[in-house]
């Protein structure tokens, strides 16, 4: 029988600078944690071994454990692994060559590790173990190389959410870098604010100092921007069946066509439908597999493009070209600061917190972000942001067939919506309000800590046992 593991807090450096980059990474779907992060893990552990040179590996082996074990077909864990030993990232893999690169590998019964050294490989070297939890996350995944005077290596990762590793027994890499307004709460956020009379987004764009110029800042940003319009432009193109086996069909290009407003936000009756339509695209586009900015996890890639949609094109949409650029940027340093909160104070990883850690997280980034371009101060985007977590304490992850379709799609239209009234909501006031954000967060990690593992991306409780599969 199943029982909830007891973990132990992995070693993290929590006043360690975040940057935007390190939060929003353009990579493939299905799952962050799930999908891009063991291809970063095995990624790493094939550079690893084939560098440290002769004698050099006949045969590596994977195993998964615990959520990554659960979950792992449906998510594409261990094709994601088999991709990272052939020496693919996420951000330079092309979601429509994978298929042809892995029926390459399984037809050869081979596989060039680290890209360049040639080894037997077969599925049977990638092992599940659905009833193990490491103790120290739920994402853990071993790494072994067989080299070829018979010695082994391995290494063990975790996959801590947003696609980010930590590799076990590594220490913590030492940082000389030191931003201009450091910050590890919310409160903090305020105190800088008041202090230096910025905005939230200015502070995080001046830290961004320490790792670039602000012209490569701005560069990243509209990369990402780009790369969730184009998201959602292609979701809505799309037609038929997802792949995993619940034959979910996908729906927005047909909910696209059935709207009725010339543009968006012609008829105000369909404000939201046009609202929950781009983020249902952007999700349907990953669990497809597709190109998808991870902002902050890929369970809930959906919310801050439509949020973003919905300020570009129904609020901003009589300003110019530049002003909406500007107000991108500004939407995307907002929501990463509050983002670097939940990183830092608790966690973005479905498998630690339940979907509070993934869509509540991206809705209480949208919430803030979306105050901010609508010309809140300091205080209410803070209190946009504790709106959109505080209505999402205690949601579970619980997919059905481990895949993130049901309910993980629409939910994201839901964290959207929720989102863009959180926002509304806090300008309203004036920003003073009971609850602050750094409570509700510390909130939601109590919760998550709290709450039964099988509710907690593992697909053995919730909807995911309820639910015939057909």
């Amino acid at each position: 029988m199943h029982t909830d593991p007891v973990t132990a807090p992995l070693d993290r450096d929590l006043d360690r600078p975040i940057s935007v980059a390190e939060l929003f990474t353009i990579g493939i779907g299905p799952s962050s944690s799930h999908t891009v992060g063991p291809m970063r893990a095995a990624f790493d552990f094939a550079q690893r071994v084939v560098g440290q040179g002769a004698p050099l590996p006949v045969r590596v082996a994977c195993d998964l454990y615990g959520s990554l074990a659960l979950t792992g077909r449906g998510h594409a864990t261990d094709t994601a692994a088999i991709l990272g030993l052939a020496g693919w990232e996420p951000e330079r893999l092309d979601p429509d060559a994978a298929p042809a690169i892995l029926a390459n590998i399984a037809a050869r019964g081979q596989l060039l590790l680290a890209g360049h050294h040639n080894i037997a490989f077969a599925d049977t070297d990638i092992v599940f173990h659905p009833r193990q939890f490491l103790p120290e996350h739920p994402n853990g995944m071993t790494l072994t190389a067989t080299r070829a005077d018979g010695t082994t290596q391995a290494e063990t990762y975790f996959s801590i959410g947003g696609g980010a590793i930590l590799r076990k027994g590594a220490p913590i890499a030492a940082t000389n870098v030191a931003v201009r307004y450091p910050f590890t709460s919310g409160a903090d956020l305020l105190v800088l604010g008041d202090t230096s009379g910025l905005s939230i987004a200015d502070m995080v764009r001046a830290n961004e100092e320490a790792w670039r110029t602000p012209a490569e800042t701005d560069a990243f940003l509209d990369a990402v921007r780009a790369a969730m319009s184009a998201c959602i432009d292609r979701g809505i193109a799309q037609e038929g069946i997802l792949p995993g086996g619940l034959r979910v069909r996908r729906r927005a290009h047909a909910i696209a066509r059935g709207l009725t407003g010339d543009v968006p936000g012609s008829n105000p009756a369909e404000v939201f439908e046009w609202v929950s339509l781009w983020a249902l695209a952007v999700n349907e586009e990953n669990a497809a597999g597709g190109r998808v900015v991870t902002a902050p996890t890929n369970g809930a890639a959906g919310v801050l493009p439509a949020v973003l949609r919905f300020y570009e094109t129904l609020v901003a949409r009589d300003t110019s070209a530049k002003a909406r650029g500007e107000g991108a940027r500004t939407f995307l340093l907002t929501a990463a600061a509050i983002g670097m909160l939940y990183k830092k104070r608790a966690s973005i990883s479905a498998a630690e917190m339940g979907c509070q850690g993934e869509v509540g997280v991206a809705c209480s980034m949208a919430a803030g972000a979306l105050a901010a371009v609508l010309g809140g101060c300091n205080r209410q985007i803070e209190n946009a942001a504790e709106i959109g977590m505080e209505h999402n304490l205690g949601l579970t992850c619980d997919p059905i067939g481990g895949l993130v379709q049901i309910p993980c799609i629409e939910r994201n239209t839901m964290g959207a919506v929720k989102a863009i009234n959180a926002a509304y909501l806090a300008l309203r006031g004036d920003g003073s309000h009971v609850v602050s954000l750094d409570a509700v967060i510390e909130t939601m990690r109590q919760t998550g800590q709290d709450m039964r593992s099988q509710y907690k991306e593992t697909s053995l409780g919730g909807l995911a046992v309820n639910v015939v599969e057909c």
